[in-house]
């Protein structure tokens, strides 16, 4: 007798995050420091309404390219680091190009100007204008000289996925039916279609950015909080506590509009 494979069935339990800690994952930031400081400003005032508990922060990925302030982001997440331990940093498809392309792979520092990277290098001192006069060669060789290796390496030791409670936080989302030892990182990064269109069980709810949609994506198995802030100027945090869920989010006047970008969707060119 065949044995057919059968999609699992969503979770019939509420999803726990534990009683013992409050969570709070931030989507896609993009270069929008104005936007981090005041989602970091709105979390606090959360928090300080609330009973005291163990606070752990999480970003999703995608820190930098297309919003203004890149550069100043990574610092500002550096100096969060050091700060405290209870804060992890996811890696996004854009940290992956930067990290290659800063390490002076020439493919990939044509496909990080593509995908917003020009954005990022102004925030390091390099006009636009220059930038798009550039070459590959000459633009991954920029990159080496000017980009701090400080910079590179914090963005490189990123992690590619988090679990806490009964949540898996990835920066793009997971591929179906795969156990998470064996998922791919170009899946955790890059993946789109085959996740959104998943309607199963993941074993996990999971918490997700890189898909840019004009508010929260809640579905049964997984919860989308990339809500374009670098152009829409609406930054998500995602609260949790035991089963608890809620939502923070800034809203601002539009920074400017732009085209997607096509290149968000392949996978980067390893050096």
């Amino acid at each position: 007798m065949l044995n057919f494979l059968r999609r699992p069935k969503p979770r019939t339990t509420p999803s726990s995050i534990g009683e013992d800690v409050r969570v709070y994952a931030i989507g896609d930031i993009h270069g929008r420091l104005d936007l981090f400081d005041q989602l970091m400003d709105m979390i606090a005032q959360d928090e300080a309404a609330r009973p005291p508990l163990p606070r752990l922060l999480i970003l999703l990925g995608d820190l930098i390219d297309r919003g203004p302030h890149s550069a100043q982001m990574i610092d500002r997440a550096i100096a969060l680091a050091r700060s405290s331990a209870n804060v992890r940093f996811l890696k996004g498809n854009h940290e992956e190009v930067f990290v290659a392309a800063a390490r002076g792979s020439a493919p990939n520092a044509a496909a990080f100007r593509r995908i917003g990277g020009a954005e990022t290098l102004k925030s390091y001192g390099l006009p636009t204008q220059e930038c798009a006069a550039m070459d590959e060669d000459e633009l991954a060789q920029w990159m080496l000289s000017h980009v701090p290796r400080g910079h590179v390496d914090f963005a490189d030791d990123f992690e590619d996925m988090a679990i806490v409670g009964d949540y898996l936080f990835v920066h793009a989302g997971i591929r179906p039916r795969v156990r998470l030892e064996a998922q791919a990182s170009a899946d955790l990064h890059w993946i789109r279609g085959d996740f959104l269109k998943y309607g199963g069980d993941h074993g996990r709810m999971v918490i997700h950015g890189h898909s840019i949609t004009d508010d929260v994506d809640e579905r049964s198995n997984r919860i989308g909080i990339d809500t374009g802030a670098w152009r829409s100027g609406k930054l998500t945090a995602i609260g949790l506590q035991g089963t608890e869920r809620w939502f923070l989010q800034t809203r601002t006047p539009l920074i400017r509009k732009k085209a997607s970008h096509p290149m968000d969707s392949r996978p980067f060119q390893k050096p």
